[in-house]
């Protein structure tokens, strides 16, 4: 499922997570409809012929993205090693128009996904997403939508800012789902990647957005990925149907303001970022989580900030990897990659894990344990631009 992004506001989170949960329950539906393949062009500008192995041949690869060879999706020429990741911004790019129709890019699982039963518990009850009151930037401060392209048109998750060591005060890092912005196993990295911070802050319908600007739709600015990582085990194993990945499907991205967004940092912007809780314990230590994000598939619209809280469980899909977070969910595609937020011991609201997959009948959502290797992928980010 698409990402969710937003660092809470320390009071309506505290309040939100001391909601009792609802019970368990799963639920199974059509899988949604997906965004018709776009089709490489023969004419016009190329990708190099030949796959970059310097940082020199890098850079001609961004040429090549900004004169509009990003839309050439030939599989042999799709940069995927953990090294490859570049998103020139392309001034334009992302006017109003393409934003308000970009589609969810969902992960769904059957609604009877095969677990280790020694780690999974009860599939969770329904828990009805509730709509977040307007306006985001007060009641949901560090969410935000990710818009990215990829060989099916352009896409949509949902991401959170997160705070960054090497920067206190001034992070520039967004937390993500790995299948927001790498395609696994069978593809490489996505293009024009970029995080919108309070996405619609007035939480307007489709209908009422008709002919709406980017001052609307992003109020606090356009930041475009300049830097993302994600698991290695997503990278090799990721897959965009059922649960292969999905214990190690996280990302970071480090971003930047375009020309038209000032030159404050996201979390200046913003006005908060979240820790993220590595290594947190098990569900049966843990109070209520809450998941948020923009789910984009019926019966939703896309545009909007939902969130669903309650007490999760255990799924484990395979014995040999991290048992996950399920929580109990109606929020479809589109919230991939929406943060998962507890209070730790010290009562701070941190995030504790990302929507990665869910039922094709929208009941329920999975997210990772965040361990040695989310923090490894967080560090490498962080590090690189110290």
């Amino acid at each position: 499922m698409p990402s969710i992004s937003r660092p809470l506001a320390a009071a309506a989170v505290a309040a939100l997570l001391a909601v009792s949960a609802t019970a368990c329950g799963p639920s199974d539906d059509k899988a949604d409809p997906q965004p018709s393949a776009s089709v490489p062009s023969t004419d016009g500008p190329k990708l190099p012929s030949a796959l970059p192995t310097s940082l020199g041949d890098l850079e001609k690869w961004k040429k090549a993205y900004r004169d509009g060879a990003w839309k050439n999706w030939d599989k042999d020429q799709w940069l995927r090693k953990a090294s490859e990741f570049i998103n020139p911004v392309i001034d334009g790019l992302w006017d109003d128009d393409r934003m308000k129709g970009a589609e969810q890019n969902d992960k769904k699982v059957p609604d009877d996904v095969a677990a280790d039963k020694g780690k999974t518990d009860p599939v969770p009850a329904v828990n009805k997403a509730k709509a977040v009151e307007a306006p985001y930037h007060e009641n949901g401060p560090g969410d935000g939508k990710i818009f990215f392209d990829g060989p099916k048109g352009s896409m949509v998750c949902s991401g959170t800012v997160v705070k960054d060591p090497a920067h206190p005060g001034k992070s520039n890092l967004v937390w993500t789902a790995g299948h927001c912005v790498h395609a696994g196993g069978a593809g490489g990295w996505y293009r024009n990647v970029i995080f919108v911070p309070s996405y619609n802050d007035a939480g307007k319908t489709a209908a009422q957005l008709k002919g709406a600007k980017r001052d609307q739709l992003a109020p606090l600015g356009v930041f475009w990925a300049d830097g993302a990582a994600t698991s290695d085990q997503w990278i090799a194993n990721g897959a965009e149907t059922g649960g292969k990945g999905s214990p190690y499907d996280f990302a970071v991205l480090h971003v930047a303001p375009d020309k038209a967004s000032g030159t404050k940092s996201l979390e200046e912007k913003v006005g908060s970022a979240l820790p993220v809780w590595f290594n947190a314990p098990s569900v049966t230590k843990i109070g209520n989580i809450g998941a948020w994000g923009y789910p984009a598939a019926p019966p939703f619209d896309g545009q909007r900030l939902y969130n669903c809280t309650g007490k999760a469980g255990r799924l484990s899909i395979f014995a040999d990897q991290p048992t996950e977070y399920r929580l109990g969910c109606t929020m479809t595609g589109g919230s991939s990659g929406g943060g998962w937020y507890a209070k730790q011991p010290n009562g701070e609201v941190a995030l504790i894990s990302n929507t990665s997959i869910g039922p094709v009948t929208a009941t329920w959502l999975a997210g990772p344990h965040l361990g040695a290797e989310a923090k490894a992928v967080y560090d490498k980010v962080s590090k690189q631009f110290k």
